[in-house]
């Protein structure tokens, strides 16, 4: 018969003496750790050196991307998890993504068709557009626009301008002579820097604007002398192809066109184009930069203000024009008339003159219909697209809790080598030459 013995629990083994002890692993003693000695920690301290944050990220001011000149922009993203009122600024921000404030962008355009400038302002607005520019630079002189130091770091034609010349370059006279015009030159807030930082004996610089006061603001300047930085007055849009004084068809290096093209009415882009392609040397080059489709300026306009699609008029008078992408490609390439056709609006001449019936023609605006002089037969040139992209930025204001979407449109554009007719091209569109980090400050 088996076995019938039970076998025993773990608490009855634990307490029958004859079972003996259980099984244990035993640890081994621990020895408390020594301290290090103040010597230690001092040569660690020395050997170690702590995490750094990025200079876009810091707010300490030995290591604040602020202290840097010029400022470099393009830099700081807004990631997932980041607070957004912890800086003032975050880079290439899509307003899309911000479904409140593409609610309020879409009310605020549609609100601005429907209270248009009435007809009589349109008219007043479009005659004789230098008065109102007079106007702006009796009441603004050079304190209002900030000097764009970050030229030469985004548009890198005008350091080569700038820079010193060698012996040989110095001795040949073909050789070493640049030619910069800036058009729209305001104050002198984009020539007087580059004349500054110039180290080329034989730069000439060609400062011109349309309104005489802004040239008078020029010519007083401590640093204007007449020789190396010469200030003019000229229309960029003059039907007449008149170059600048002292400037030569075909003469220019760069021009330069800074917030100048949105002054401008839609039908004068043609004629100014030309004229910029008549001052440019076969491989010269445009430095362009203007207000995008979508910015801050643009969405805040209120009620009287709305003159045709993307163009308006500031309470002060002078006008604006809001660019997209694809829009100032065709502009400069040449496609812009096949593109888009007749514009709405007022133009200058039709304004003025009263131009014959037979060269215009009725376009419903929003604002009633409105005769509009066609920007003739001639044709545009085509520029090569060397670069041409879309600046976005978030600015903040971290005490009101705001946020403000900025837009602007910045690109290059050559004149082909070849003196004969050109057909439109595109080199390196998706980029932006230079830094590759494109400024946020007119």
């Amino acid at each position: 018969m088996a076995d019938s013995t039970s076998i025993p629990s773990l608490k009855e083994l634990s307490l029958n003496d004859d079972s003996g002890p259980i099984a244990t692993t035993a640890s081994p003693p621990t020895t408390p750790p020594t301290p290090a000695t103040l010597s230690e920690i001092q040569n660690i301290a020395t050997h170690v050196q702590p995490p750094t944050i990025p200079p876009h990220r810091s707010h300490d001011p030995s290591n604040n991307l602020k202290r840097s000149d010029p400022f470099q922009f393009g830099s700081r993203y807004l990631e997932e998890g980041d607070s957004i009122f912890e800086f003032n600024a975050w880079d290439h921000v899509d307003p899309s993504t911000d479904p409140l404030y593409t609610t309020y962008t879409a009310h605020q355009l549609a609100f601005q068709r429907t209270h248009a400038v009435t007809a009589f302002d349109a008219r007043r607005f479009a005659a004789h557009p230098h008065k109102w520019w007079d106007k702006f630079y009796t009441h603004n002189t050079s304190n209002f626009f900030k000097d764009r130091k970050w030229l030469r770091q985004e548009f890198p034609v005008l350091s080569e301008c700038t820079r010193a010349r060698t012996a040989a370059e110095t001795a040949d006279p073909g050789l070493g002579k640049n030619v910069i015009l800036e058009v729209g030159a305001g104050a002198g807030n984009t020539a007087f820097p580059i004349l500054a930082g110039n180290e080329n004996p034989r730069l000439v610089i060609h400062a011109c604007d349309f309104s005489s006061k802004a040239v008078e603001l020029i010519c007083a300047h401590e640093a204007y002398d007449g020789e190396r930085i010469r200030a003019e007055v000229w229309d960029l849009a003059d039907g007449t192809e008149t170059l600048p004084p002292g400037v030569a068809p075909g003469s220019v290096d760069v021009v330069v066109l800074i917030f100048v093209f949105s002054a401008l009415s839609p039908r004068q882009w043609g004629q100014a184009v030309r004229n910029v392609w008549r001052a440019l040397r076969p491989g010269g080059e445009v430095c362009f930069r203007d207000y995008g489709r979508g910015d801050l300026a643009q969405v805040r306009f209120k009620k009287g203000r709305w003159l045709e699609e993307n163009f308006y008029v500031r309470g002060d008078g002078t006008r604006v024009y809001f660019f997209g992408e694809e829009e100032l490609r065709g502009i400069w390439t040449g496609r812009v008339r096949a593109e888009n056709g007749g514009r709405g609006g007022v133009d200058e001449e039709s304004a003025t003159d009263g131009q014959d019936e037979a060269t215009t023609e009725k376009v419903n605006t929003g604002s009633g219909a409105e005769e509009i002089a066609r920007d003739g037969e001639a044709e545009t040139p085509a520029f090569e697209v060397v670069s041409l992209g879309v600046d976005r930025r978030l600015l903040v204001n971290r005490q009101k809790q705001l946020k403000m979407y900025r837009c602007w449109m910045q690109g290059r554009f050559r004149k082909p080598e070849s003196s004969g007719k050109s057909t439109p091209q595109n080199i390196d569109e998706a980029s932006i030459q230079g830094s590759g980090n494109i400024i946020n400050s007119s």
